[in-house]
């Protein structure tokens, strides 16, 4: 019965943790480039555009498709970024914790 008390314990440890992860990774912002720096977008950890910031140059009349595709291209680049930064801090919090691969955390 002790070993249940003490497992109840480290959940509820574990669970409070996952709270402030959630709330860190939340605050996180992660910045993403495309066309060598023309387009560069601003994520939050949550993957909300926060900031799109484009170069003066791409704004010609031919090039519309061109900029909405590296519009798209620096967003995914941040949130592969905000992404990989969720995934650090989870695995730091989850170290030695027996979950299954591919499992992702937060829910």
């Amino acid at each position: 019965m002790r070993d249940i008390m003490g497992m109840m314990g480290k959940v509820k440890e574990m669970q409070a943790k996952m709270e402030q992860m959630q709330a860190e990774i939340a605050e996180l912002t992660a910045e993403g480039k495309a066309g060598g720096g023309l387009v560069t977008v601003l994520i939050s950890g949550k993957g909300d555009l926060k900031s799109l910031k484009i170069d003066p140059s791409l704004f010609k009349e031919d090039d519309v498709e061109i900029l909405e595709d590296l519009i798209v291209a620096a967003h995914k680049d941040a949130k592969d970024k905000a992404e990989a930064l969720a995934a650090e801090k989870t695995k730091a919090l989850t170290a030695g914790l027996p979950i299954p691969p591919g499992f992702k955390l937060p829910f």
